[in-house]
């Protein structure tokens, strides 16, 4: 293989995310969105290096036309999938189950496999399958990469992968905690590890993913021993529409008291819970404000969700015996410096503090935010789901024995 350029794809239900990334350098030659895909109002907006940003709004029919509107607009940077730079395309998937425990180069029985799981991921594996299948026709000679948000939690012992339940139903359907956000998980326990000037194996970190969706994980020396989504990402952490952990007994009241069906009930705890259905608001940022202003219903929102925070923490740390470092990432995890001191607020005794000045710093690089004395190191550590994707694929296929 000479090419050293990799273009990463998430395909979702209804947008595909793109970078193509040289990894000689690790420089983004291209970014770009396009979403509202089969509506009227489609939208793609491309940014090549260097920046100079390019939109347009129109018609996208499917997967198949946004992607051929990618290729062309990389094309017109003289980027173009046909060039013989480009080694392999790296491709998002959601759902790995339990036999895709690392990056995978695609084939009939991977798509097969892919498909297999689409019942516990109904949501996003159809997607993923959709983007690998139309990126096969345009570059049918070129390797197709799978990088699994479950794969990295496959580390977890049965002790923590196990639903207690009976084990013939479980195994009968797949129930079982299986994890997501893994590449994120994955990208910011090594980062961490680098900025505490250790090997990721001789590191023991809590890393925090806090975006919209969020979870939790437990990382002993590199390896993922526990994390707190389960058979979907609605377990664990309060999320922004999202519930998170609850007592399973609440679906089978709302059915026989509130004459809800399953899917309505799925839709109250995916799409009207967590911090919106609290308090009406799934934005940090808003959130904060209105705190800020008095406004109580935003108050509980934000003290239930550091209260689950809290939890967390204190479970991984006795989960995990010794922590070296507990890593704020994603979009609040980074960006709001007062869910990152009331996390930490009053957990002293697990020699956890964060540093009033360092907190309030804004910056996007890596960076500890925990006074000196401080027996764990509290860090802010940017996720970079993309880059984690076109590492491990360019690892990948750049071994020739892997292609064969």
């Amino acid at each position: 293989m000479n090419g050293t350029r990799v273009l990463v794809l998430n395909s979702g239900s209804s947008s595909v995310k793109y970078q193509l990334i040289d990894m000689h350098g690790g420089d983004r030659l291209a970014v770009g969105l396009v979403e509202r895909i089969g509506e009227e109002t489609s939208r793609l907006k491309h940014t090549p290096a260097g920046g100079g940003s390019r939109e347009w709004s129109g018609p996208v029919a499917d997967h198949d036309a946004a992607l051929k509107a990618v290729a062309a607009e990389l094309a017109g940077d003289g980027l173009g999938l046909d060039s013989p730079e480009l080694a392999a395309i790296g491709h998002r998937v959601v759902h790995g189950g339990r036999r895709f425990t690392e990056p995978t180069v695609v084939d009939d029985a991977v798509l097969a496999e892919i498909e297999r799981l689409i019942p516990v991921a109904p949501l996003h594996n159809p997607a993923n399958l959709t983007g690998i299948r139309t990126a096969q026709q345009l570059r049918p000679d070129l390797p197709q990469v799978a990088v699994f948000d479950t794969a990295f939690h496959t580390t977890m012992p049965e002790s923590a992968a196990r639903y207690a339940i009976d084990v013939e139903t479980a195994d009968a359907h797949r129930v079982r905690r299986y994890g997501f956000h893994g590449t994120s998980h994955a990208y910011v326990s090594r980062e961490t590890a680098r900025l505490l000037g250790r090997a990721p194996e001789d590191v023991n970190v809590i890393v925090l993913h806090l975006g919209n969706g969020a979870s939790a994980s437990a990382v002993r020396g590199g390896r993922c021993v526990d994390t707190s989504m389960g058979l979907t990402p609605l377990e664990g952490l309060v999320m922004g529409t999202r519930s998170g952990d609850m007592d399973p007994a609440v679906i089978f009241h709302l059915m026989r008291v509130g004459e809800m069906s399953a899917d309505e009930i799925d839709t109250l705890l995916n799409k009207r819970s967590g911090l919106i259905g609290l308090c009406g608001d799934n934005d940090m940022r808003e959130i904060r404000r209105r705190v800020d202003a008095g406004d109580e219903r935003a108050r509980l929102a934000f003290d239930i969700y550091i209260h689950r925070l809290k939890k967390y923490i204190g479970a991984y740390s006795a989960v995990l015996g010794r922590v070296d470092a507990v890593a704020f990432t994603a979009g609040v995890g980074e960006n709001s410096a007062p869910v990152r001191e009331a996390a930490v607020a009053g957990l002293e005794g697990f020699g956890l503090a964060v540093d009033g000045e360092l907190n309030a710093v804004r910056g996007d690089g890596a960076r500890l935010i925990s006074p000196a004395h401080a027996r764990v190191a509290v860090a802010v550590v940017p996720t970079d789901e993309e880059m984690e994707i076109a590492t491990q694929t360019y690892a990948l296929v750049n071994d020739s024995g892997n292609l064969t």
